[in-house]
């Protein structure tokens, strides 16, 4: 890792604060559209299933800059790469208000904006952890933890904070609040000009992307990332239904209620490990979430009682926060040389899993009469995956320790 050490530890922290914003810009730019969904259906009269394709558009545009930035990050460098990250989420975000005024079709303005603003949220969760994770900072498991919690308080805050703006100032206002939303991540960008920003490895040092291909233990974390976001949206994406149903609410209400109760539960796990992590083995934390996990499907799937369905909802988000964070910082200590190409990769894997395990629910859910909650039975897959894809990456790590050992006391081996 480099790292300017003449750098005060108050001048790292501001990194780090950067870095926060960061992730909050990124749960901005993945909340604040669904937000808007009905209002460009009445505004601009485009059908509902055609501007649910932005969803889809937005994490497509994702999934390939995590594949490209696998290659080109390094070259370009950390900080041109973050800031260009967050003037693309500004861009989109002033794009959402404006473009769909401005060009003959609405749909392809927002088409446009969409596409600018994903191109910056996939930089962005590329970027982040491994700029955290070069910062000087010790534990550094918890100040991931820490720092991925951001993106929670970021979805809860933009779908509150939107959802009052809106009915303050009336649904008419909407372009304004994507303006004013755009500001944050431009005033990031300005702030990521300013702060110090070390990389992993040493120029030459890394990985080449061909040997971290063929390195076994890349793959077991690649499972472990895709398991973390099958876990963690397989469920998310129910939580409204679960909110609506449990506590007798209306569509609306839960739409607020189920997202919330999951991202804040979310939060406070990635905060917990944060404050206690350095007391716990990352690894054997990462498996009693998971089998807490299964505790929480078992009991949304299960259950007769709305309200302990939705329980099992808001249990889940509190079993899956530390299994995404975590991944990345077990593989950031294993692989100290996997440089900036294997959390892009991991970044990916992880976005696979969120897409992958939603598809395969809705697809067993459908098989079965559309029953929701035999596709959330299925899902239980996904938790006792990870518990085993953990235990493959113990013993990987066991055996690594036992060889590398046994080659110091090998003839010749010694100093």
């Amino acid at each position: 890792m480099t790292a300017q050490r003449t750098y005060t530890a108050k001048q790292w922290r501001h990194t780090q604060y950067a870095s926060y914003f960061g992730y909050i810009t990124q749960a901005i730019v993945n909340n604040l559209a669904p937000l808007l969904f009905l209002i460009f259906q009445d505004v601009y009269g485009i059908p509902l299933e055609k501007i649910t394709l932005l969803v889809t558009v937005n994490f497509c545009v994702q999934l390939l800059v995590d594949m490209v930035a696998a290659r080109f990050v390094d070259k370009i460098g950390y900080r041109p790469c973050i800031v260009a990250a967050h003037l693309f989420a500004a861009a989109g975000l002033a794009g959402l208000g404006l473009l769909p005024r401005l060009l003959p079709d609405p749909f392809v303005g927002l088409l446009g904006a969409v596409f600018l603003y994903a191109i910056g949220g996939g930089l962005i969760e590329v970027l982040i952890s491994p700029i955290v994770e070069a910062c000087p900072t010790d534990n550094k498991a918890s100040v991931m933890s820490l720092l991925h919690s951001f993106y929670c308080w970021g979805s809860v805050g933009v779908i509150l904070l939107s959802t009052l703006f809106l009915q303050l100032f009336g649904k008419g206002s909407w372009t304004v609040l994507a303006l004013l939303w755009a500001l944050l991540p431009l005033a990031n960008a300005l702030w990521f000009t300013k702060v110090p920003i070390a990389h992993l490895t040493e120029e030459g040092e890394g990985l080449p992307l061909g040997k971290l291909l063929t390195n076994k233990l890349f793959w077991i974390f690649a499972a472990l990332m895709f398991a973390a976001g099958a876990c963690e949206l397989s469920m998310s994406q129910w939580a409204s239904a679960f909110a609506e149903s449990g506590l007798g609410v209306s569509k609306t209400v839960g739409d607020l209620a189920g997202p919330c109760l999951f991202a804040v539960l979310m939060g406070c796990a990635r905060v917990i490990y944060a404050k206690f992590g350095d007391r716990l083995n990352l690894l054997n934390t990462q498996m009693l979430s998971a089998g807490l996990c299964v505790v929480a499907y078992l009991l949304a799937a299960l259950s007769p009682n709305p309200l302990l369905a939705l329980l099992g909802c808001g249990l889940c988000g509190l079993s899956v926060g530390i299994l995404w964070p975590g991944t990345i910082s077990v593989a950031s200590r294993s692989l100290p040389k996997g440089g900036t190409a294997m959390f892009a990769l991991l970044a990916l894997f992880g976005d696979l899993g969120c897409s992958g395990g939603p598809t395969l629910v809705g697809m067993v859910s459908g098989a079965f009469g559309g029953e929701l909650k035999t596709g959330l039975l299925f899902a239980v897959v996904f938790p006792v995956f990870l518990i085993a894809a953990a235990l493959a990456c113990k013993r990987a790590l066991r055996h690594r320790k036992a060889q590398c050992l046994g080659s110091q006391f090998t003839p010749g081996g010694g100093g």
